[in-house]
């Protein structure tokens, strides 16, 4: 599963000594049927010149040496030297099915010799394909598609929706989330991480956040890996007693910051994601829905992350928490790296949008089009969704272990290849880890190999979130990577 069909070179790259020895044990990293070209770009230290002078100076770059990443293969990456590393992050949860999966290149490749933009002032028959695969999976009456180019333009369409269709302005999103970095959603994101100080965040209200390893009370999540605060809340019927704890948080705002009965829409993520992969107490979702409903408002859904078979047992996030919602925002894996995202919602609520024209240049675009279906395709071929259940939950399995040998490990948690391990100070009161030990395991994972993403507030939590065709011996081997980063971290503290 995750090898492309097509036949390519045999490519057995020479690992690194520090590789192939961890643990006083001889370990190769796993085969890889790929060669890439030799690099052929600009100098190293002239593009960091670049970087610096020319490009965004706010822009992040990974790890205290930044990667210089030209070729991708599946769930691998190369750098300008050749080097070959796990991609255990996907272009930050974008590449769903492989890093230039052969079945998306021929798609994106015949159509862009065919027909390349026209907008949606013609027909093209791609779009018309593309929006019937696509709501055909969601459940209930989610059957209007709105193809824009990001998850901000999605979650920015959604807002506007929201206020549209029930005439009220007041929207409510969850502490610790992240809905976007436009100026509409920044007010959205609750994360100081991401906030600029310039007016925003008109009518959005942020509610607690209902975590259960942060949180004020605990509680049981669907994870294969429970919190250890889990005992601090009763589970009755499949559903945690601090779920209803936090609803009356959410209930508290709409009952003295909004208008009575007149809120528009309430944001929330399947898990979320930039957050730290935070899952929420079992049932909380459904009761805030209920909640946000009987005050006036829709129920939206940040799927930008947690969408297309990520979370294993669903295709869909929300479908975990028994609730179907009222608009839909999807991004990122959907097109596999190709800028693509969707807003898909119900006739009625799609219906307010015809009070005035509204047009996207390259919403739904051929390319763009032909490769979303492709993608559609190949999780359904691959079973993708299938993979991401299987190998996220051994993964998880294994990370528990690692929880119970390091003190530095505080929490793993997760669902299906949507994944997060927290790593702290202490324990006992879950302080941060210090950022020099976190950026020294995440420097050496990346030296060995494997890489991983941050997350979280303070940036302690290791984000998980490779492309879904990524194998049981990528876990093993990735294990045994933590492991021995982690012993020799150990040591120092």
């Amino acid at each position: 599963m995750g090898q492309a069909s097509v036949k390519i070179r045999v490519y057995s790259i020479q690992c690194a000594e520090s590789v192939r020895l961890l643990s006083s044990q001889a370990l190769e990293m796993p085969a890889c049927e790929y060669e890439p070209p030799p690099y052929k770009g600009p100098d190293y230290n002239h593009i960091r010149q670049v970087r610096g002078s020319l490009l965004n100076p706010a822009l992040l770059t990974n790890f205290s040496s930044p990667l210089l990443i030209y070729d991708g293969y599946m769930q691998w990456l190369f750098d300008h030297t050749g080097k070959r590393y796990l991609d255990l992050f996907g272009g930050i949860v974008t590449i769903s099915i492989g890093h230039c999966h052969p079945k998306v290149v021929a798609a994106a490749t015949e159509q862009i010799n065919r027909l390349w933009h026209t907008t949606n002032i013609y027909l093209h028959p791609k779009v018309h394909e593309y929006a019937e695969r696509l709501t055909q999976t969601l459940p209930g009456d989610l059957k209007v598609v709105y193809f824009v180019n990001s998850g901000s333009d999605a979650n920015d369409l959604a807002m506007m929706m929201a206020r549209l269709y029930t005439k009220n302005f007041d929207l409510v999103s969850l502490r610790n989330s992240y809905h976007g970095a436009s100026p509409y959603t920044s007010g959205l994101t609750a994360s100081n991480t991401w906030k600029y100080n310039f007016a925003n965040g008109f009518g959005i209200h942020h509610a607690a956040n209902p975590d259960p390893y942060n949180g004020l009370w605990g509680g049981h999540r669907d994870s294969p890996v429970q919190s250890v605060r889990a005992s601090e809340s009763e589970l009755v019927d499949g559903v945690c007693s601090s779920a209803e704890k936090y609803v009356r948080q959410l209930e508290e705002i709409c009952m003295y910051s909004i208008p009575k009965k007149k809120l528009a829409g309430f944001f929330a993520e399947s898990i979320q994601g930039v957050g730290g992969t935070v899952q929420f107490p079992l049932g909380y979702l459904k009761k805030a829905f209920e909640l946000v409903r009987s005050n006036g408002g829709v129920c939206i859904s940040d799927e930008v992350q947690t969408g297309f078979g990520r979370t294993g047992e669903h295709f869909w996030g929300f479908e975990g928490h028994d609730v179907i919602p009222d608009i839909v925002t999807m991004a990122k894996g959907i097109g596999n790296g190709f800028p693509l995202a969707a807003v898909v919602t119900t006739p009625d609520i799609a219906k307010t949008m015809t009070g005035a024209l509204h047009f996207n240049t390259f919403g739904g675009n051929p390319i763009s089009s032909a490769v979303g279906l492709s993608v559609l395709e190949v999780i359904e071929e691959e079973k993708i969704q299938q993979n991401s259940l299987e190998v996220g939950t051994y993964f998880l399995q294994k990370l528990a272990k690692l929880r119970e040998d390091y003190t530095i490990v505080g929490d793993v948690r997760g669902k299906g290849l949507m994944i997060g391990i927290e790593m702290v100070q202490d324990k006992t009161n879950q302080t941060p880890l210090n950022p020099q030990t976190m950026m020294d395991i995440w420097d050496a994972c990346r030296d060995l190999g494997v890489i991983l993403g941050r997350g979280g507030l303070y940036g302690t939590v290791f984000r998980i979130k490779p492309p879904m065709c990524i194998t049981h011996a990528d876990v093993d081997f990735t294990i045994a990577v933590l492991q021995h980063v982690l012993d020799e971290t150990t040591k120092t503290l």
